[in-house]
């Protein structure tokens, strides 16, 4: 038998990212640091998920003379795909926190966000909500 696990994400950010997620109702369900390997690895989920869909973030920790590494090319990942009760609020509380909405929710079914290390994060509702201002005319942003 096979079961799905995780995916994972690298992360330059621990703390930034995890206030991302929560922005989305997606929450800390355990963590592991090791010492030896010198990196924490944060495991997520959205309610009643946890060890079934879960997302890994990988955080490295700084090198012994502190120098971090960096991650580029986010967008070749392709993107995580959360179901939120109301894509307009979720949006509205993202925007507030100074989220940039990369493809707003114009159909009321589907947007893009990223992440603060660049991952792209597809938002759907669950059906669809009529269009409704200000997102139905506004413009994309960058690349999701």
């Amino acid at each position: 038998m096979t079961k799905f696990l995780h995916s994972m994400i690298r992360v330059t950010d621990p703390d930034a990212t995890l206030a991302f997620f929560e922005l989305i109702g997606v929450k800390e369900v355990r963590r592991f640091d090791s010492e030896a390997g010198r990196f924490t690895l944060i495991y997520l989920a959205a309610p009643g998920q946890a060890d079934i869909a879960e997302v890994e973030l990988t955080y490295n920790w700084p090198a012994e003379d502190g120098a971090a590494e960096t991650y580029d090319g986010g967008r070749n990942f392709g993107h995580l795909a959360f179901e939120v009760e109301n894509i307009y609020e979720t949006c509205q509380t993202l925007l507030d926190a100074g989220v940039t909405i990369n493809r707003p929710p114009r159909d009321g079914h589907m947007a893009f966000v990223k992440t603060p290390d660049g991952i792209s994060i597809e938002l759907l509702q669950n059906g669809r909500l009529d269009p409704a201002e200000p997102w139905a005319s506004m413009p994309n942003t960058g690349t999701w």
